[in-house]
């Protein structure tokens, strides 16, 4: 993948290094410990309020810590190469979409910021752990990455390349567009199992990756065993995947995501075809 190694994004944000801050979730782990001593004396009452207190000014006022100078928005202020790839392709992705969006004679595009971070962050969906991968909160339309994830995607996963990480980003976009469109306030796409409403969201968004990808191919932005690259991470992360690594069995009534031959299946089917129209999988009766 051919990219600019010093490029800089007005959306990109860097958490990375700070102290997290569960919004008191770890004064509210100490009183969950302590609870049996605290409520057993008035002066344990008192303890206890006084942290609960604590707890919820802490979660109130660490929303806002990032709007000043705690958080670092792009700019000079990124200067390792990591974080110049994830803005070069953020960038990359979202203007494809503006452009798309404008073709097509849609409500203009609006700019997802991109949040990096270490470990755990505070977002408006709650609190974010590296633990549950890369992640799009529609609450403040930002999307969340914790790097770790790309060593975890090519030494635990086998998914290498510049392009299985662009994958992750353009997937991440899509779920933004999905939220433009109103796809996300579809009925039932909360609803867990093999054909749910969460299979279908995150399948379409694997379909918005594939069609951004087609159109790098007109930016001399692709290079040879790039799309390889983004499928092979798309197989790498699929439910029955990565349940049969982590616990020996498959149970398809808890699918989020869809199967690696779904994901593969439906990234392909946007790569392919280029079109927002092909990748309909709420209208799909074969996922």
């Amino acid at each position: 993948m051919r990219w600019d190694q010093e490029h800089e994004s007005p959306d990109l944000i860097d958490r990375r290094g700070e102290r997290a801050s569960a919004g008191g979730g770890g004064l509210l782990f100490l009183v969950v410990r302590l609870l049996p001593w605290l409520i057993r004396s008035p002066i344990g009452w008192v303890i206890l309020l006084g942290l609960l207190a604590y707890a919820v000014f802490q979660g109130v006022t660490h929303h806002g810590l990032y709007s000043g100078t705690a958080e670092q928005q792009g700019g000079s202020n990124v200067t390792d190469p990591a974080a110049h790839f994830v803005a070069f392709v953020l960038d990359d992705v979202q203007s494809f979409w503006k452009q798309d969006f404008a073709e097509r004679g849609l409500p203009p595009y609006r700019n997802a910021k991109l949040v990096l971070f270490t470990d755990a962050t505070p977002t408006a969906c709650g609190y974010g752990q590296a633990a549950t991968g890369p992640f799009y909160c529609p609450e403040d339309e930002r999307v969340y990455i914790d790097l770790g994830f790309y060593r975890e995607l090519e030494q635990r996963l086998g998914a290498r390349g510049d392009f299985a990480k662009a994958y992750v980003i353009a997937h991440e976009i899509g779920h933004h567009v999905q939220d433009l469109l109103g796809t996300s306030n579809k009925r039932g796409v909360s609803a867990q199992g093999a054909s749910g409403g969460s299979v279908r969201l995150e399948l379409q968004a694997d379909c918005y990756a594939g069609i951004w990808a087609h159109s790098t191919g007109q930016r001399d932005i692709l290079e040879a065993g790039d799309i390889e690259s983004a499928v092979n991470a798309a197989g790498a992360i699929g439910d029955d995947r990565l349940q049969k690594q982590q616990t020996g069995t498959v149970s398809p009534d808890s699918f989020t995501h869809g199967t690696s031959a779904q994901r593969v299946r439906w990234f392909t089917r946007g790569y392919q075809t280029g079109k927002l129209e092909a990748c309909d999988t709420f209208g799909a009766n074969q996922l």
